[in-house]
């Protein structure tokens, strides 16, 4: 797959609720993921890393009420979406956070990826 073919099919399963499938389909093995700095997660390296950050988060949310990714921007083999997530967390209460999502892509898998936002320091 193309990047914009990674790209569509990441929009497409995250939309339906399906991140833990669109890691195991479309993730390099050696995957290597960043957070913005002052972020608890920070830097992830592997597959298995970024699934269990998913998974963590994941058992961190009380209620899902809204999630919105918007269509994704394809130049060259990077792709980038924004996203939207309205939830409510088990330890935190409810939260609306909004962040960016770029994703490199290479032989069909994403090798790279950097999220954006906000994190209070």
């Amino acid at each position: 797959m193309n990047a914009q073919e990674v790209a569509n099919r990441l929009v497409l399963l995250c939309r339906e609720g399906k991140n833990v499938e669109a890691i195991n389909e479309l993730y390099d093995d050696n995957v290597v993921s960043h957070e913005p700095q002052g972020s608890p997660m920070k830097e992830k390296i592997g597959k298995q890393a970024a699934l269990d950050a998913t998974n963590h988060w994941l058992d961190s949310v009380q209620e899902l009420h809204n999630v919105y990714i918007s269509n994704p921007i394809v130049g060259g083999d990077f792709f980038a979406c924004t996203m939207k997530v309205d939830a409510t967390y088990k330890e935190h209460g409810r939260n609306v956070m909004e962040e960016l999502c770029v994703f490199e892509v290479k032989d069909g898998r994403i090798v790279y990826e950097q999220f954006f936002y906000p994190t209070g320091n």
